[in-house]
């Protein structure tokens, strides 16, 4: 059996370079057309969004939001709308439109049938119905997000029992890598 970080060398090899170029060039293109970046997940992959959506605005100079950033927004619409439209219903509240992209992280990806993270799948279909471009890194097959989006990095599965683990520390590290990318950092990190 592989150790944990025998798991992450195999991870890091395996995940396609070109993946993580499409994902550079759709940000480019969005900050050249002056486009915003709405980043959705939940649970720690919420946490990874927070952390990516500062270093998208520093970094890279992409004017970005995380939604869960905003507490009170966020248990205001679950508690009086339900959780499954909290992100499609922020989407229509900031005028989401083609000139923008939503930038999934999530270890599923969403599924209507596993009835898993619903949220992101109604928040993909009005970020679609919208023709924003969808971005992602997301673990296992990917989900929904994987199935409509433009540019998604799936993180390779090579132990079942930490996908979970895997997915989400490895979003750290592709979007760290595409931020610090040539063509898309604009200024410099302080360290």
């Amino acid at each position: 059996m592989l150790t944990y970080f025998d798991e992450v060398q195999a991870i890091a090899a395996a995940i396609p370079p070109r993946d993580i170029e499409a994902l550079v060039g759709e940000l480019v293109r969005l900050r050249d057309r002056g486009g915003r970046l709405f980043l959705l997940g939940v649970g720690g992959s919420a946490a990874n969004c927070s952390h990516a959506a500062n270093d998208f605005r520093k970094l890279c100079g992409i004017e970005a939001y995380a939604p869960t950033d905003n507490v009170s927004e966020l248990t205001a619409r679950t508690n009086d709308e339900g959780w499954d439209t909290v992100f499609s219903e922020w989407l229509k509240i900031s005028r989401a439109n083609a000139n923008d992209a939503v930038f999934v992280l999530s270890v599923g990806g969403g599924s209507l049938e596993r009835n898993v993270s619903t949220n992101l799948v109604a928040a993909l279909r009005e970020a679609k119905a919208r023709k924003l471009a969808v971005l992602g890194i997301v673990g296992r097959s990917g989900g929904y997000t994987k199935e409509v989006g433009d540019s998604v990095v799936v993180i390779p599965t090579v132990s079942d029992a930490r996908v979970t683990p895997h997915t989400e520390a490895f979003q750290a590290v592709v979007w760290h890598c595409v931020v610090s990318h040539p063509q898309l950092q604009i200024n410099a990190t302080k360290w």
